[in-house]
């Protein structure tokens, strides 16, 4: 391929990373948020979420300039196919972020401390597993990227016992409900966060190997047996 066409890949590599780096923020600072119960801190995120927006079209449109002027094969064509995914994801997570941190207020954080689960615990979990998938990206790490695939059904756990407790509480103190069902939707959020970043993983190893792997972890087969009430 020419000169010309490595540089339009090195600038999509830049814009792909600063994004990440972006919604790495972004959640960061929703979660904060959340268990602080900052609305200045939630403020942040809302108002940081534009960028994300423009800085995804921007990848976007890069992606399919590449596409249709250099028509890449092999290699190149996994490169670009993967990030317009990843690419996707990553601006999902950010609305996810801008979600939990909406949630953002002093009455959940109180009822924080006194749910005999870590929010906290989970959130630092998926935080990680974003960090670690983002870091896979960079590095084309698949051995890294395979690792945060396994953690998946881990997260998915802590979701569901998270909702066992709030479900128990909202039974001993229905006054609290409106604190409670916050807390819920954001460790929802977070299970969904962790669910993206199980995709981006998965696309840095079709992007390195050429392999699909989304259909081999038992993600799919799990949710279609909940889909159906099994």
């Amino acid at each position: 391929m020419s000169v010309h066409f490595r540089r339009e890949v090195d600038r999509l590599k830049k814009r792909v990373l600063s994004l990440s780096a972006l919604v790495e923020q972004q959640v960061r600072l929703a979660v904060r948020a959340l268990i602080e119960g900052s609305t200045l801190r939630a403020r942040e995120v809302i108002d940081g979420d534009p960028q994300i927006d423009r800085t995804e079209v921007e990848v976007e449109e890069d992606c399919l300039k590449i596409l249709a002027l250099h028509q890449p094969v092999a290699v190149d064509l996994r490169f670009v196919v993967a990030v317009l995914k990843i690419n996707n994801d990553l601006e999902r997570i950010g609305d996810l972020a801008v979600n939990i941190a909406k949630k953002a207020n002093p009455f959940v954080a109180q009822w924080l401390g006194q749910i005999p689960f870590d929010l906290g615990a989970m959130s630092q979990d998926v935080q990680k597993m974003l960090h670690d998938a983002l870091d896979a990206l960079v590095n084309l790490d698949t051995v890294l990227a395979t690792d945060v695939c396994a953690r998946d059904d881990a997260i998915d756990e802590m979701k569901h016992h998270m909702r066992e407790l709030i479900e128990e509480a909202i039974k001993r103190q229905p006054q609290r409900a409106s604190a409670l069902l916050n807390i819920l939707a954001a460790s929802r959020g977070l299970e969904r966060i962790a669910d993206l970043t199980t995709n981006i993983a998965e696309d840095v190893i079709y992007m390195v190997e050429g392999r699909i792997i989304r259909h081999q972890n038992g993600r799919d087969a799990d949710r279609l047996v909940a889909s159906r009430g099994g």
